[in-house]
């Protein structure tokens, strides 16, 4: 990705109320989850959010918020698996309240995910999910982000100004009005590590903001720095 275009899809989303909806949605998910492993991440038979538990995880050590690094819950872990890959549903039948039950479906959740999701709900769990327009999985949320499988227009945005198409994390299609499911993931794990200020860790090491992270997660897709105005 060419620097002329990292600019303009980060002046793209900066002119937009879409960062306005990631940082909320982000913030809300940071906020849900003070209890260390009380993140729950479950996707779909069909896809696992494997690359949003990998960008949590990275966001929770950047951060200093351990909260934010979530249980994977597979469908089918196999034998033998890690630790780590081996927690099954059950897990989602063992939610309390306290903890948070985040749910990624870019296909419609099958009833079995429902039927969990609804039980975590109704003893406490707070729920959030990422989908792509599932009318009963929304239902069942807290908060909910949806992403149009037709692509994404930011609310308020000026008639003929739509947001670049990212498919590959390495290419940008201007003339396509859609954003990505996998971008809104990383836009939603970056804005959950936002600490919304520059602040100091224990490690010493700067805590920087939202727009600062996006910034940084543009120049490593890009391979390299991108010029600073």
């Amino acid at each position: 990705m060419d620097q002329t275009r990292v600019a303009l899809l980060r002046d793209l989303l900066a002119g937009t109320g879409w960062v306005d909806r990631t940082r909320e949605f982000g913030r809300g998910l940071r906020r849900s989850t003070s209890n260390e492993e009380g993140l729950l991440l479950v996707g779909t038979p069909e896809e696992e959010p494997w690359h949003l538990a990998a960008h949590l995880d990275d966001e929770s050590r950047y951060s200093g918020l351990p909260g934010l690094s979530p249980t994977l819950v597979r469908w089918d872990p196999p034998p033998g698996a890690p630790a780590h890959l081996s927690v099954g549903l059950q897990r989602l039948e063992a939610a309390r309240r306290g903890e948070t039950l985040f749910v990624v479906a870019q296909d419609a959740a099958p009833v079995p995910l429902l039927e969990r999701v609804d039980d975590a709900r109704r003893v406490g769990a707070t729920v959030f999910a990422l989908d792509c327009g599932d009318g009963e999985l929304s239902g069942l949320a807290h908060e909910s982000l949806v992403v149009p499988a037709e692509g994404i227009t930011a609310p308020g945005e000026p008639s003929g100004l739509a947001l670049p198409v990212w498919r590959d994390l390495g290419r940008v299609d201007l003339e396509t009005p859609a954003v990505s499911f996998d971008v809104v993931q990383h836009l939603v794990s970056s804005a959950a590590g936002d600490v919304e200020r520059v602040t100091i860790g224990a490690d010493g090491q700067a805590r920087r903001g939202f727009r600062d992270r996006l910034a940084r997660l543009l120049d490593g897709l890009q391979g390299g720095p991108a010029d600073r105005d």
